[in-house]
């Protein structure tokens, strides 16, 4: 089979071929659905949420850049960031770069308002230019707040260091007996941001936080001043890790959902080093990375899904993998991919399109390590073209210090998908059409004062356990009805044997499915990692109301456990903590009411989704809230609760 050439074989991808399935990936709305454009920007005339295809392709900005960008960014490129990316990218952003950033050459011959047209264009916003060429306003820390704790002893035990996402309470400071004495303590409002969904960290008396413009804040846990910022080239979804091997010496990794990865001094907000991890123009950085002695593990997955809805585009060319990265330098030391065969040419569609596989396997969840064992483990996301393979919906173990396969066990066969299943008769619907069950969780090993276990959780709504040694699977069970928006998605919890496993079991998927509510269990559920025994279920009701469409009591965020507690944000914009032993509710906190950010501006929640769970620490409760992508409400905040009986 020959090897399809990526710089070559792309054709320029007319957006009318994407249709409504593009806009259903990037949350926005096509033909007659609607919702409110309040939600999404403070414009009403612009009609960002109601605009339709054609419309939108009767805007100045289209022709502009179809002429001036599209044969890049459609694909044409291998390296440029294509079309689905730019769309999620800040008016700011898209701003700069064409004016005295990347693409300035690129963009010279355009005049300050077709820069403006284009802009405009990918996203779908009235172009505010002083609010662009205007820093925002922070607060910013003096005296003691902007002091960093050198002292502070350093626990690896958080995201991106262990993945059972369990706090202890060297690290916590709060009990699960405090929990329902929570309060509100201070808020920041991302500036011009729809989403927020980048894991918190803390240390030092900071917490370290990515944001939708690319920004990466230092902010003072105390008082929610800023110590420092860091600009990064693209919206930060990863985690942002802290890692610290002595008072001087103190990093923080973090990707951007370009493939831009980076290290940054966690005491100053200045760039150590910066590597781009995969040059395809689809690839992205969805999950936290894992940092263990002198590696980073950095997990690359794609939005290729979306430009396969072009029935022109030859779908697919994207396999998903881990690459280790030297901590001091970026370097890299080894690649390990999902799919270790590349894709190649393999037949044609009806209209002359090449058929190229095997192909996708994203990674978009955090490696586990297992020093003791040697491995490091990792799931994988569906084919995007058929035939599936074995290493879709799978788990990986690899070598930690080679990268070389160990194993791979495969949960759910057959499952190839791409956008184009959501358009009738699109050629680049694999035969299989689904049903996109990724391996969405991160793997829990649960070695370290559990069983001796790997658990992992499942879109299909199964959790299942296996041996480290093989793969092999000790048991499976279903909590949840599954489905392509149903399920175990970001991140499941574990404290000793108990596993936290979070359910989103969405009834409307928006792809067209007729699925039978009465089967859903959205919300939580504990389960036994040595049996696989459901301990006890916590379905949260469906309390969002009409007048709120893309409201959902589904669990598809991460979530954080403390001793005797687990702490979950919900789609229904509510931040809940249940008590490890009942699942018993023991606090709650709707975070789509408005309150003003430590910066002035109206900090709102919505929808909370994606790796971002709560984070705890020195008795704080940190969380992020809003996810204006999918369907799902948009918000903007940053959110530090305390309980009223400590010291404010």
């Amino acid at each position: 089979m020959k090897t399809i050439d990526h710089g070559t074989a792309r054709r320029v991808a007319p957006l009318a071929r994407v249709g409504a399935a593009l806009l259903w990936m990037l949350g926005c709305i096509a033909g007659s659905s609607a919702v409110a454009a309040d939600r999404l920007t403070s414009t009403d005339d612009f009609q960002t949420a109601s605009v339709e295809l054609g419309e939108r392709s009767a805007l100045p900005g289209a022709g502009l850049f179809a002429r001036a960008c599209g044969a890049c960014h459609y694909g044409g490129v291998y390296k440029a960031p294509h079309f689905s990316w730019l769309e999620l990218m800040p008016p700011r952003t898209l701003y700069h770069a064409m004016t005295k950033g990347v693409m300035a050459s690129q963009a010279a011959e355009l005049s300050e308002a077709e820069k403006v047209q284009v802009v405009e264009y990918l996203t779908q916003k009235p172009f505010d230019p002083a609010a662009v060429a205007a820093a925002p306003s922070l607060p910013r820390c003096s005296a003691e707040a902007a002091v960093f704790d050198r002292g502070e002893p350093f626990h690896p035990v958080t995201p991106g260091h262990d993945t059972r996402r369990y706090l202890p309470s060297a690290v916590a400071g709060l009990s699960a007996s405090e929990l329902p004495s929570l309060e509100l303590k201070w808020a920041f409002a991302f500036p011009g941001a729809t989403r927020a969904r980048s894991q918190p960290t803390a240390g030092m008396g900071a917490i370290f936080v990515g944001s939708q413009d690319g920004t990466v804040y230092a902010f003072d846990v105390e008082t929610g001043c800023v110590r420092w910022t860091f600009q990064a080239a693209a919206e930060v979804r990863t985690g942002v890790v802290l890692d610290r091997r002595g008072a001087d010496d103190a990093l923080l990794f973090f990707g951007d959902i370009i493939a831009n990865f980076y290290a940054v001094d966690a005491l100053t907000g200045d760039l150590r080093w910066k590597q781009r991890v995969d040059e395809h123009p689809s690839a992205t950085l969805t999950a936290t990375p894992a940092v263990h002695a002198d590696r980073v593990y950095v997990p690359v997955s794609s939005l290729e899904v979306v430009a396969a809805a072009d029935a022109e585009y030859p779908c697919c060319s994207f396999r998903g993998k881990v690459l280790a990265l030297d901590r001091a330098t970026g370097s890299p030391q080894w690649t390990a991919h999902a799919i270790e065969e590349e894709p190649a040419v393999t037949g044609e569609t009806p209209v002359g399109t090449a058929v190229l596989s095997p192909s996708g396997a994203p990674v978009w969840t955090t490696p586990t390590v297992i020093p003791e064992l040697g491995l490091l483990v990792f799931g994988t996301g569906e084919n995007y073209s058929s035939p599936a393979d074995g290493n879709s919906d799978a788990i990986v173990a690899v070598d930690l210090a080679s990268g070389e396969r160990r194993w791979v066990h495969q949960v759910t066969p057959n499952d190839a998908w791409n956008v184009a299943c959501m358009m009738a008769d699109n050629p680049n619907c694999p035969e299989e059409d689904g049903p996109d069950y990724d391996q969405g969780s991160s793997v829990l090993w649960l070695g370290a004062g559990g069983p001796k276990i790997l658990v992992a959780g499942h879109k299909s709504g199964h959790v299942t356990g296996h041996d480290p040694r093989d793969g092999r699977e000790l048991w499976r069970v279903a909590i949840g009805r599954g489905s392509i928006q149903g399920g175990v998605h970001f991140g499941m919890a574990a404290e000793g044997a108990v596993v936290y496993a979070p359910v989103n079991d969405m009834n409307n998927t928006r792809n067209g499915d007729v699925l039978d509510p009465a089967l859903a269990r959205p919300g939580m559920h504990a389960v036994d990692a040595r049996t696989g025994e459901l301990l006890w279920s916590r379905v949260n009701p469906d309390q969002c109301g009409d007048d709120r469409p893309f409201c959902d009591p589904g669990i598809s965020a991460a979530v954080t456990a403390i001793p005797g507690a687990v702490l979950a944000g919900h789609l229904d914009g509510v931040l809940r903590a249940y008590d490890r032993a009942s699942g018993e509710l023991l606090w709650h906190y709707d975070t789509t009411q408005a309150v003003t950010g430590t910066n002035g501006e109206t900090a709102r929640g919505g929808g909370m989704s994606g790796g971002a769970g709560a984070f705890v620490y020195r008795g704080h409760v940190i969380a992020n809230s809003g996810y204006g992508l999918y369907y799902h409400e948009p918000g903007n905040a940053l959110l530090v609760f305390a309980p009223a009986s400590k010291d404010r």
